[in-house]
């Protein structure tokens, strides 16, 4: 009998917790033996990487549960596959001279097809990086998978390196706005060079937060590769992003498998991986939204790099939502609002990717991502 996947997730979690090994005493030995202070730091050491890596076979759990559940809220729509691939090796070794160094970094990649996709005819396609500092791809994306794929698109969908849902290790391989942008773009040459049915020529890029930033710094780095870019409430600028958050947020920067440095000590560092420090390079058609009430990614970053492409003299589109319900989830919600949004995002990619659907407004939109009845 097949277990429905929250079921199987259940058994899977209590199965976890019994594998768990019983944290050390903290008060001593079993003898009694009063605890010093360094043993018990010891011991907390202990219980605090036991917990660590606890966390991640669960996010691995989670991300086995949740990629069951793309193929039954896709598969009518969509041929999905999940393939392996490689990119540049780690920006950090821990050591130069330990066996597999330099070797290239390999990672996930979702890849996503119309099920009903003419293969004889060129279609466009789209690279769609996940957000969060740590995160993942996940079914939060559904809804605006399908209404890509209802317009003919092809998407792929890496899980760079820091992703969730791998390990210890892929989680301290991050490289924020460094070399995770470039695990992108060999998800894109990946498909160009598997698929003959897609077009080189009329190829962009969608994301959101940390999607928007790398989906930025991909058409700054590789501007030819790329015909149009949509970068949604993008992280825009560390350096202001490191002040107006908290210490554990910025110690997931300063960590020593990451940057390894506070922004006060490396300002160089940070404004490298900030597209509002590299808005010079803009050579490719882009649009941009934000909104003030964004309690993620404050409405000042992204004012930062508009400031920042004008300045350069730049020619792009930004629209700025004055308290937009969503905040920094405004455009990527299911409600009405959220949707007409999306309709301007898909008409600003259909003008440079021409897909053989376009949605060009709402009703489109629904009929292509949402249950309507009558909707066979």
């Amino acid at each position: 009998m097949k277990l429905p996947h929250v079921l199987l997730s259940y058994v899977l979690l209590i199965t976890l917790l019994l594998a768990l090994p019983a944290p050390a005493s903290l008060a001593g030995d079993d003898a009694g033996t009063p605890a010093t202070l360094e043993g018990v730091a010891a011991s907390l050491d202990r219980l605090h990487s036991t917990l660590d890596g606890f966390r991640h076979r669960l996010d691995a759990l989670e991300k086995k549960v949740d990629d069951g559940l793309w193929f039954d809220r896709l598969g009518d729509v969509a041929v999905i596959d999940k393939v392996r691939i490689y990119g540049p090796p780690r920006w950090k070794e821990k050591s130069d001279t330990a066996i597999g160094a330099g070797n290239p970094l390999k990672f996930w990649c979702y890849a996503f097809f119309p099920r009903d996709l003419d293969t004889s005819r060129k279609a466009p396609l789209l690279v769609f990086p996940h957000g969060g500092v740590h995160s993942d791809f996940s079914t939060y994306y559904t809804h605006i998978v399908r209404e890509l794929l209802a317009q003919g698109y092809v998407v792929v969908a890496p899980e760079y390196r820091g992703s969730t849902g791998y390990g210890r290790t892929v989680y301290e391989n991050i490289d924020y706005g460094g070399l995770e942008v470039e695990d992108n773009h060999a998800a894109r040459q990946y498909m160009l060079d598997n698929y003959d049915f897609i077009d080189g020529d009329r190829v962009g890029m969608i994301g959101w937060s940390h999607g928007g930033l790398i989906s930025l710094m991909n058409i700054f780095e590789h501007p030819d590769a790329y015909e149009c870019a949509y970068a949604g409430v993008p992280v825009s600028d560390l350096i202001a992003r490191m002040g107006y958050l908290d210490e554990d947020y910025r110690a997931l920067y300063y960590a020593d498998f990451h940057i390894g440095e506070q922004v006060t000590d490396n300002i160089e560092e940070y404004k490298r991986r900030s597209p509002a420090w590299n808005a010079h390079k803009l050579q490719t058609p882009l649009l941009v939204h934000t909104s003030t009430n964004d309690e993620d990614v404050n409405s000042l970053e992204v004012e930062n790099l508009i400031k920042a492409l004008k300045a350069e003299g730049k020619e792009f589109e930004y629209e700025i939502y004055e308290d937009f319900p969503g905040g920094h989830s405004f455009d990527r919600l299911d409600s009405r609002g959220a949707r007409q949004v999306r309709v301007k995002v898909y008409r600003f990619l259909a003008r440079y990717l021409e897909p053989p659907r376009p949605i060009t407004d709402l009703e489109q939109l629904d009929r292509a991502g949402y249950v309507v009845p009558g909707n066979d």
